[in-house]
């Protein structure tokens, strides 16, 4: 950092830990402005989830199946609702045959399985280069063998890279993305699309092919963290439209346990 610098962010450390932002005088009136983010790395299993009350019985057996039938998802919410931990503790649950490559703009995501490669961005040096970004690390995991891509939080161009990759074969990926609701992710999806040169017309129908599942968790005013809702991906008339399958009030979910059925017949409901 120097004088010439408005703000610059850095990871303090190989691997979790700390990540410091810093704006520097004159941007910052008064005097330099410090900000530590501790980072928390999300080791949690979805049992151990369930059995603080994160996620609800019913809940628990639609996420495994989920997870086996190999559906690609999105976990959403505000935040710190949850994204990252719900995200850990569905891969927590990925067959230990598979290999899952995870790509982070700050390492968080570390679940409980045998075969996990983290692939986390670097931001430029006070030169201005050195710089690699999400969207980099996202194509160069398409050429590691990977079983399911995860991208830990999707808020840039890369939503077109992970499209694109999950269109490719690449079934059972999954990310987490800021919204407040499932409803909100179409639209938002749009807008980070944007960035990368993509129509909102071409977003929805990569979106529309590319996943089947959001997950919307919340943080009460208590502190607490719940799974509030899943939702399914619905094209209609050419955009896609996020339905209720379950949520945290009882509601049932034929339409997702029929997609399960279709993609795993014969699964059991252990």
């Amino acid at each position: 950092m120097d004088g010439r610098l408005a703000g610059t962010e850095a990871a303090l450390g190989d691997s979790f830990g700390v990540r410091l932002h810093a704006v520097l005088s004159p941007i910052a009136h008064g005097g330099t402005c410090l900000s530590l983010r501790v980072l928390r790395p999300a080791t949690q299993g979805l049992d151990a989830l369930a059995a603080a009350g994160a996620v609800p019985p019913d809940a628990k057996v639609l996420l495994e199946r989920i997870i086996r039938a190999r559906l690609a998802f999105l976990v959403v919410g505000g935040t710190g609702a949850g994204k990252t931990t719900l995200l850990s503790g569905l891969l927590a649950k990925v067959a230990s045959t598979e290999r899952i490559v995870c790509v982070e703009d700050a390492a968080e995501l570390a679940p409980p399985h045998p075969h996990v490669v983290r692939l986390v961005a670097r931001p430029a040096n006070v030169e201005g280069a050195g710089q690699i970004t999400v969207r980099d690390l996202v194509r160069q995991a398409l050429r590691m063998r990977p079983d399911r891509i995860v991208v830990g939080e999707v808020r840039g161009a890369e939503v077109v890279d992970l499209l694109t990759a999950l269109n490719t074969g690449h079934d059972g990926g999954a990310g987490t993305v800021h919204a407040n609701s499932p409803g909100e992710v179409p639209a938002r999806l749009e807008a980070l699309a944007a960035l990368g040169g993509m129509p909102a017309a071409a977003l929805h129908s990569q979106l529309a092919a590319a996943i089947q599942v959001v997950l919307h968790v919340h943080r009460q005013p208590d502190g607490r963290r719940t799974l509030r809702e899943i939702g399914m991906v619905a094209p209609v008339d050419g955009r896609v439209h996020i339905t209720p399958a379950w949520t945290a009030d009882g509601r049932p979910a034929p339409a997702l346990v029929n997609l399960l059925d279709r993609r795993i017949p014969d699964d059991s409901l252990e």
